[in-house]
Parts: C-alpha cells; sequence; structure tokens
C-alpha cells in the first residue's frame, strides 16, 4: 500500500450547509478510502488572526438575514457584479493569505476541498506565491441563487448541485472540463435508509401509522409556531414532530403547549437522516442544507420562510418542480395541507414522486470519488517565470504589509 494520502476540507460555521456537506463528504471518503487517507476539516474563520469582520460574520450571519432581510439581499447582489467581485476576492486574499498560508504548509494536503466560496482566490495566491499547486475542489451548497464568488476559474473542479448551477457555472467563464454535476453532498446515512416508513416510526417510539408532519426550525424561523398551532387543531389524524435547531426558548415553548395530536419534540438530532425517512411531510425554512437532504430522502415539503437571496433559488426550485410548496401565511397553509390530503394524499405522493427524482442521496459518494482521483495527482510544482500574476500578488501582499513564511515552501519549489 502506498503512502496515506492527506485530504483537508475547508468550510465555515455561516448557518449550518457549510460545515454539514463538510462532514458529509468526509464520511463517505472514509467509508471508501478510510485506510489510505486522513481527513481534516478545518474553519480557517476560527483563527484569531482572520480579521473581526470575517470571524463574526458567522455569528452575525443569521442576526444579519433577519433583522435587515432587504439589506442583505441588495448586499448580495450588488457584490455578485463582476467589479465589485474581483474586488471582494482582492480583499479576501490579503485578509485570508496569511491563515491559509500555515494551513498549506501545516497540513501538507494532497487535495482540498473547499465548502465555502471565501478560500478560492487566498488559496490560489498560496498556491502562486509558493508555486506549488494542490488540487482543489469547490461543492457549492445552494441550488440555484448563487453568488459569482462560488465561481473560481482557478480551481480543478467545480461541483454543482443542479443544471441550473452548471449553466451559470459555464455563464460566469469556467470551463466544462471544470464542472460536474453532483448535488449538495448529504451523509450517507440518507442513501443507507432503505426502511419502510412504519418500521421506522415504531422503532422511534412515534405512532406507526400516523400521517407524521416534521417541522424543522427555531424562533427565527419567521410563522413556524402559528404553522405548529394549525397542525394541533386541523382535526385529521395526524402526529407532529418538531425538531428545534437547538433553540432552547422554543423547545420549551413547545412542550408547554397543550397537544391535541401526537408530539415528538426534540432540542436537537443527529438522526434527520431517519427522521426524514420517517415523515410524510417536512415543515422549514428554504435552507440549502435542509431542502437538499428532504429531495435526499423523497419528502415532501412546505416551505415557510425564505431568507433573501440564496434562498429564494432554493424555494422556486422546490415549487417549480412539483416537490413542495411555498406557504407565507398560516391560511396559505392550511390550504396546502388540505390540498396535500385531498384524494388519498394523490397530491402528496405525487410530490414524494417529484422529490425523489431530485434528489442526490449519494452525492457525497460522487465528491468523494472526485477528491480521491485529485489527492492521487497531488500537488504539483510550476515554475516562477511561468506563473502569470505571481509579481503582482507579491506586491499586492506587502503593500497590506501581509507576512509569511516564505523561505520553506520557495526553497522547496526551487
Amino acid at each position: 500500500m502506498g503512502e496515506s494520502k492527506r485530504i483537508l476540507i475547508l468550510t465555515a460555521d455561516a448557518g449550518f450547509g457549510h460545515r454539514s456537506a463538510a462532514n458529509a463528504v468526509a464520511a463517505a471518503i472514509q467509508e471508501r478510502y478510510g485506510d489510505q487517507c486522513e481527513v481534516h476539516i478545518l474553519n480557517p474563520l476560527e483563527d484569531k488572526r482572520v480579521p473581526f469582520v470575517l470571524r463574526e460574520s458567522q455569528a452575525d450571519y443569521d442576526i444579519l438575514v433577519r433583522k435587515a432581510p432587504e439589506l442583505y439581499r441588495l448586499g448580495f447582489e450588488v457584490s455578485d457584479a463582476m467589479l465589485p467581485s474581483a474586488v471582494v476576492e482582492g480583499a479576501l486574499t490579503v485578509m485570508l493569505f496569511e491563515v491559509l498560508w500555515d494551513v498549506v504548509h501545516d497540513y501538507r494536503p494532497d487535495a482540498i476541498l473547499t465548502t465555502y466560496p471565501l478560500y478560492q482566490a487566498p488559496l490560489t495566491a498560496v498556491f502562486t506565491i509558493s508555486r506549488r499547486f494542490i488540487p482543489l475542489l469547490t461543492v457549492i451548497t445552494d441550488l440555484v441563487t448563487v453568488h459569482r464568488l462560488w465561481f473560481h476559474d482557478r480551481v480543478d473542479y467545480c461541483l454543482v448541485p443542479t443544471q441550473a448551477v452548471y449553466d451559470l457555472a459555464l455563464e460566469y467563464g469556467l470551463s466544462p472540463q471544470k464542472v460536474r454535476l453532483t448535488g449538495i453532498p448529504v451523509h450517507p446515512r440518507f442513501a443507507q435508509e432503505t426502511r419502510p416508513k412504519a418500521e421506522i416510526r415504531h422503532e422511534l417510539g412515534w405512532q406507526p401509522d400516523l400521517f407524521t408532519v416534521m417541522a424543522v426550525g427555531s424562533r427565527r424561523v419567521a410563522g413556524l409556531t402559528d404553522v405548529l398551532h394549525v397542525l394541533n387543531h386541523f382535526g385529521a389524524p395526524l402526529q407532529v414532530v418538531v425538531v428545534a435547531g437547538k433553540d432552547e426558548e422554543l423547545y420549551t415553548e413547545l412542550q408547554q403547549v397543550e397537544w391535541h395530536v401526537p408530539a415528538f419534540l426534540y432540542l436537537y438530532t443527529t438522526e434527520m437522516p431517519t427522521f426524514m425517512h420517517a415523515a410524510d411531510l417536512l415543515i422549514s425554512k428554504a435552507g440549502g442544507l435542509t431542502v437538499t437532504e428532504a429531495l435526499a430522502s423523497g419528502l415532501p415539503m412546505v416551505l415557510i420562510d425564505v431568507i433573501p437571496g440564496q434562498e429564494t433559488g432554493n424555494m422556486q426550485y422546490v415549487v417549480q418542480n412539483g416537490a413542495g410548496d411555498w406557504a407565507e401565511q398560516p391560511l396559505q397553509f392550511l390550504e396546502v395541507l388540505a390540498h396535500l390530503l385531498h384524494h388519498d394524499r394523490a397530491l402528496l405522493r405525487q410530490r414524494a414522486e417529484n422529490a425523489r427524482r431530485l434528489g442526490r442521496p449519494w452525492a457525497a459518494y460522487n465528491v468523494a470519488e472526485l477528491v480521491w482521483e485529485a489527492a492521487q495527482t497531488g500537488p504539483v510544482r510550476k515554475a516562477g517565470n511561468r506563473l502569470a500574476g505571481r509579481r503582482s500578488l507579491l506586491d499586492l501582499l506587502r503593500r497590506n504589509q501581509v507576512h509569511w513564511n516564505e523561505v520553506t515552501e520557495v526553497e522547496e519549489a526551487e
């Protein structure tokens, strides 16, 4: 057996989706190639040298999109234009170069996968300065509305979730050879769970034969408690499962509700693949992670909240493809639920079939295979006189007083 390969997965914690995609790919790599490689998941934004504005952007992400959604959407749209994106990439290179230089030097990866768009430009700068190019792959974690920063022409592969994003990647200048339609990675357990719903419900302690509605969210999901109130008084036989997204205030509030239907309340769960395969209908906001996991489970959705920008496209993708419905108000939700259950749940069954058609439960394995193939090639050294833009990069970094330990990498590259 050859030398163990080192695979580095870079992510961030702005929302749950980026980290979840990273974990899913890591699990698939470990399952398929675990005895031949080591996998590290790292969030470079946790480094104290990263400017405060970037480090805190993770913690402030949810506050920003909730308190000022129109401002968030404006920022998304403005920065998506070509010139602002180039300026942003230059700023990211200055802010993240030192940290990513050390990450690359310390971990010495044979391949890098990123599930967050801020690292591609500074990583490319690290490669160019060191003259050591490591295979770099990007996994995009939203279904339709995708920011230009995701598409960087120096990556080896851009792994996209849908045909719409594939087309967008080509429109933004990526060559077809670099774009692969894989889907968003979900944990391998979504592909592995094949038991009948009633059997799973029995194991979970739920009613095996009742129509099961699962709600996922927190108090920050607009309208969630109103929708749960509708379910509690709907009248038809059903049971409710709520995962409160670690929101202890919501969890406590729901425990005090006088439930007229069987209700199973969870502060948080690591059993989402099992839960989704056991449910008949999902209620949530249009986050890329939750929507992708539901599709991978063949689970129809009623989406009740959307963050302007990337989640708008997620909602439209689900609705336009017949895998779910959009209900902004409790009365709309009541109408949708009635239609889904009419005629012996005919519409619900059609929604489930459409979700299964769109779902890509094996995406993590597909991504893992591409990462593994890239690691077999490993880093490639290039002579300095063939590296376009190296001098201007050096000028940019020195002008902004960015410091790094250049000796080791450059001497090795000579």
